[in-house]
């Protein structure tokens, strides 16, 4: 299963070039994935999902240039990995006509008033696993990635 978010394009999002500037992109994939995290909160006092997270890394592929529009575009995003105390997100920024960009982050669930990273609980793991998307779309990532 996949997440889905309409992400606005707004008209400070763009360079001098009239593209979308590459630093925007990484608020672009910060808006789906608190959107995806506030979303799998399953609630009736559950802590699930309900403490803080940190990135600890970024991968990105650029693919081509988005220009500013009024039509939102698409973050589609899935889990590619789950370990202990970590995730990896992938995600795909796309309309109906291309693909703009493909990217990973890291998040590691945070603890911040013990200020220390914290483990992925059984409940936790359990929801994501309903996003986990198979190996093809990491590959994808591999190759000629800027980290960010």
């Amino acid at each position: 299963m996949r997440h889905l978010y309409s992400c606005p394009l707004r008209w400070s999002d763009m360079d001098a070039f009239g593209h979308v500037n590459n630093a925007v992109f990484v608020r672009y994939l910060e808006e789906a994935r608190i959107d995806f995290l506030r979303r799998l909160a399953p609630g009736e006092g559950s802590p699930s999902f309900t403490g803080g997270s940190v990135v600890a890394r970024h991968e990105i592929d650029y693919v081509r240039p988005l220009v500013h529009r009024p039509a939102p575009v698409t973050v589609e995003l899935w889990v590619t990995k789950i370990s202990a105390a970590s995730m990896t997100v992938g995600y795909e920024v796309k309309d109906e006509d291309a693909l703009y960009l493909r990217a990973s982050t890291v998040v590691v669930p945070y603890n911040f008033t013990e200020e220390r990273p914290r483990r992925l609980t059984a409940e936790e793991k359990a929801i994501l696993k309903e996003y986990l998307d198979d190996a093809s779309h990491q590959s994808s990532h591999t190759k000629g990635t800027v980290a960010v």
